[in-house]
């Protein structure tokens, strides 16, 4: 029967068999046999000195962490090394002085107590919460990124995978996260980095044969935040070092966070027991911002840029620049700068001007003083009629047509579109919506009608 220290090893030896390759896990792993465990001392024995000092030489960190999981903090580790028909004992303390200070062996003893060098974030101070704007497009990552900064490596959502199209605000969010979960935790080792510099450190270790000390210090960390991890794409040897980092945070309870521009299914060339685990607990999407959140992040850089916009220039940039964030960003300092190097007066000359040369406009423009003109033509009725209160059937009919195309050919919120289309509520809205749909199920000719407006609508 196994004794309570050996069943530990075993747990150990589990934890490093997921962060290692099986050839490496089945040559230096398998076979350390645990002799002894007194007073947070664990000895164990290996085949030979040449196995022992490979295995300080480069695996040490994995098993101080393993063993520091399993069996607690303060744990030593002594070996004893077989010699033909002899043994003798070794201690890692041997690798001290009495001062602390390290001799010999330029890694030290990962197992004495000693305090981690403070660490560069990488955080951009100006990307928080607080001007992380919430809309439809990204409330389930913004919310989760916030319970995860609150709790890291606590929660369900980790790792928590990000996606979306450029310039939808996941770097704003990775940051926002790191900044939260310092300032709620200024104790825990925070690192954002990006996937093109992590490759770049990689490169740099493999070549300056510096790789255990790149692995021990992103093992350091508390989380990790990754942005842009679609970059790994057909790099096999940094997809398996990256794969062997993320497994050991994982397995000892850090948060883990990673953006990319595509969901993990469509990351072709990456490898499959990755993808496997980038599928593990939260996917959350951010989409390109719609109205009210365009609304509010250009009110926010406006302010930023102290400039002054009247309402038609706002409501024309609101409306054309609906790609990302980083669009309405460009476009704001562009107008800006124009404004005053040209000492330009910022009206929709200079706001179309600036539009025209940094996003592209589509031939037609869908708007809903568009749509309701469009309506009211087919209908043969002033356009002042939709805006009333009048019950009458024709006029109910324009008003839900118009509410209809509306929802299908803007991206405005169903409150938006009652607010400008007769004042109505967003239920309204919502009951006109079903109303056209359900007469366009069961009456071809009505059916017609509005594909022949939507046709109207594109031209």
């Amino acid at each position: 029967m196994q004794s309570n220290y050996q069943l530990l090893w075993s747990e150990c030896l589990a934890v490093i068999k997921g962060v290692v390759s099986e050839t490496t896990y089945e040559k230096w792993f398998r076979p350390i046999i645990p002799i002894s465990y007194q007073d947070k001392k664990i000895t164990v024995q290996v085949p030979s000195q040449f196995f022992y000092e490979y295995l300080e030489e480069n695996y040490i960190h994995i098993l101080h962490m393993s063993l520091e999981r399993i069996f607690g903090t303060g744990i030593s580790l002594n070996y004893r090394v077989v010699a033909g028909n002899q043994t003798k004992q070794v201690e890692t303390d041997d690798h001290l002085k009495k001062d602390g200070k390290q001799t010999g062996r330029q890694s030290g003893n990962p197992f004495m107590r000693i305090e981690p060098e403070e660490l560069d974030s990488q955080l951009v101070a100006k990307y928080t919460f607080d001007n992380f704007f919430e809309g439809t497009s990204n409330r389930l990552a913004r919310s989760t990124g916030l319970s995860i900064a609150e709790k890291p490596g606590k929660t369900a959502f980790n790792p928590l995978y990000i996606y979306g199209d450029t310039g939808v605000g996941k770097t704003h969010l990775c940051h926002a996260i790191g900044l939260r979960t310092r300032e709620l935790h200024p104790e825990k080792r925070v690192l954002y980095v990006s996937s093109h510099l992590f490759r770049i450190q990689f490169t740099d270790a493999v070549r300056k044969n510096t790789l255990n000390d790149f692995l021990a210090f992103y093992q350091s960390l508390d989380v990790l935040i990754m942005d842009d991890i679609q970059e790994f794409i057909g790099l096999d040897k940094t997809q398996h070092t990256f794969f062997q980092i993320f497994n050991n945070l994982h397995q000892l309870g850090k948060q883990i966070v990673l953006t990319s521009d595509k969901p993990p299914v469509a990351l072709q060339g990456m490898e499959a027991r990755l993808i496997t685990r980038l599928k593990w607990r939260m996917n959350a999407k951010i989409d390109r911002p719609d109205y009210e959140l365009r609304k509010q992040i250009l009110k926010h850089l406006i302010e930023e840029e102290n400039i002054d916009i009247g309402n038609d220039v706002f409501e024309y940039i609101v409306e054309h620049v609906t790609e990302n964030v980083r669009d309405l960003e460009g476009v704001i300092i562009s107008i800006s700068a124009n404004s005053l190097i040209n000492r330009k007066k910022i009206d929709m000359t200079l706001a179309q001007e600036v539009i025209s040369q940094m996003v592209m406009i589509e031939n037609y423009q869908v708007s809903i003083e568009r749509i309701i003109k469009l309506v009211c033509e087919h209908f043969k009725m002033d356009e002042s009629l939709i805006q009333t209160s009048s019950r009458k059937r024709e006029i109910v009919l324009a008003r839900q047509i118009s509410m209809y195309l509306a929802k299908k050919y803007t991206d405005y919120s169903l409150a938006h579109i009652g607010m400008r289309i007769g004042g109505k509520d967003h239920a309204t809205v919502l009951h006109s919506i079903k109303a056209v749909e359900n007469q366009m199920e069961t009456n071809k000719s009505f059916k017609a009608m509005i594909e022949s407006l939507e046709c109207k609508l594109k031209q």
